[in-house]
């Protein structure tokens, strides 16, 4: 399959609300030569990133907007407009190769209209999107609602916030310190030749120079090391881990977390990782199994303890708690496409109901870490101020990190060019059970 077409289907799921690129994605890529594959990626990707600058952009070239059957065509369109404004594809290539998808999408009557209009921007669309400069949509590639959130609550830094979401991402590995030091593996890093160097924050982390192929790092196969951000990887430190805990780590997938909590403290007592959706616990498996780790796996709604809690306190619970996800938006653009103002009001719900739900799960003494990859302060301080107000037994703890920005409650960690990705954490601890 042409690697324009799979994209573009890969895409018009998104569009159409029915997909993510992580789910709609794969299948597409199955279907494409595996010379193909990270042309593929690269333009499902690219144009996600960019799609609120290109949409406005298509808008200004179209005499009237696709109907929402169409999806596919304007997927298409704009994928011809990524690759005419962000790649060095030849732009007779881009547009040939892409105008000639219509006919696999079997709507031939696209063929004049891709035509005509990627031709046109090519000659006239710098000029177009200079005159739309002016647009905070157009200048961040940001969504309005979410632009005008950012510059809300993030005033100084809210246009270097959108750059960093709009910049691909470092690779970052975090060394598994059960088998390794983070500079005994930087020093096997520098005889396999791979540029890296040491994270600010994360004592396990360390940053590549460039990507690469996972395959290619000393002693990956073998649970040596993995891949995860830098700012995710503070969690492990942060919940003051200690020889016969038993831990909770609730909505675990994929697992990243719950397998450094094992590295960290090998003398747990018990790990407990409850997630959703079963099927999201089999990248959880996979991952405790590269790396020789075990725990307790539950597919379930972390509020339904009577479902799954056998009653027996926890000392630490970890709650990365389900969020808007907009601080990982350079890993994942299609989140400019997904997400909704609507949606955060509902996501606090959420993270306060599962705050309520667990906090009776953990034993008085015990710590509760809450987490969120959001940049959103609804979903963070303003959710753990409620909780408190609330919880007569509850009390934060300050955080032993300089990471990111003290707030009102916990600290927010913005995304990073070259850095961490946009995280959240704050700490709490249980002086007293609850009343009633």
């Amino acid at each position: 399959m042409n690697p324009r077409l799979a994209a573009a289907r890969a895409l018009a799921a998104v569009l159409s609300g029915k997909a993510s690129l992580n789910s709609s994605l794969p299948a597409q890529l199955d279907k494409v030569d595996e010379r193909d594959r990270g042309l593929t990626q690269d333009l499902a990707f690219g144009t996600a990133r960019w799609q609120p600058r290109l949409d406005l952009l298509a808008a200004q070239l179209l005499q009237k907007p696709f109907k929402a059957a169409d999806a596919d065509v304007q997927a298409l369109l704009l994928v011809g407009l990524y690759q005419l404004f962000y790649t060095r594809i030849p732009a007779h290539a881009a547009i040939g190769e892409t105008v000639g998808c219509a006919d696999k999408l079997k709507k031939p009557w696209a063929k004049a209209l891709l035509n005509a209009v990627l031709r046109r921007a090519q000659r006239e669309g710098e000029a177009l999107l200079a005159s739309m400069e002016r647009d905070p949509v157009v200048r961040t590639a940001h969504p309005r609602w979410l632009q005008k959130a950012l510059k809300a609550f993030w005033p100084e830094q809210w246009e270097a916030i959108c750059a960093a979401n709009n910049a691909h991402p470092p690779m970052i590995l975090r060394v598994n310190r059960r088998r390794h030091s983070r500079d005994a593996y930087l020093a096997l890093l520098a005889e396999a030749g791979v540029g890296a160097s040491a994270c600010q924050f994360s004592r396990d982390g360390i940053v590549l120079n460039e990507p690469c192929d996972v395959r290619s790092l000393p002693g990956f196969a073998e649970g040596w090391v993995s891949v995860q951000d830098e700012a995710a990887q503070l969690s492990a430190d942060l919940l003051e881990l200690a020889p016969g805990q038993r831990v909770l780590d609730a909505c675990c997938a994929p697992g990243g977390k719950t397998c450094h909590l094992l590295e960290a403290e090998a003398g747990l007592a018990h790990l407990v990782a409850i997630d959703l959706e079963a099927k999201r616990l089999t990248r959880v498996r996979e991952n405790l199994e590269r790396l020789q780790l075990d725990a307790e796996l539950i597919a379930c709604d972390a509020r339904d303890t009577a479902g799954w809690w056998d009653g027996k306190p926890f000392q630490r619970i970890l709650l990365d708690a389900p969020c808007s996800a907009t601080g990982v938006i350079r890993r994942h653009p299609d989140i400019k496409l997904t997400r909704q103002a609507d949606d955060i009001p509902a996501l606090a719900t959420l993270q306060g109901e599962l705050l309520d739900a667990l906090w009776p799960t953990l034993e008085v003494g015990g710590m509760l870490l809450y987490a969120t990859c959001s940049s959103l302060p609804t979903e963070n301080t303003e959710v753990i101020e409620a909780f408190l107000a609330r919880t007569p037994g509850a009390r934060e703890l300050d955080l032993a990190t300089e990471a990111g920005l003290r707030q009102p409650h916990g600290r927010q960690l913005l995304a990073q060019e070259g850095g961490h990705d946009g995280f959240y954490y704050a700490k709490l601890i249980k002086i007293a059970a609850s009343r009633g």
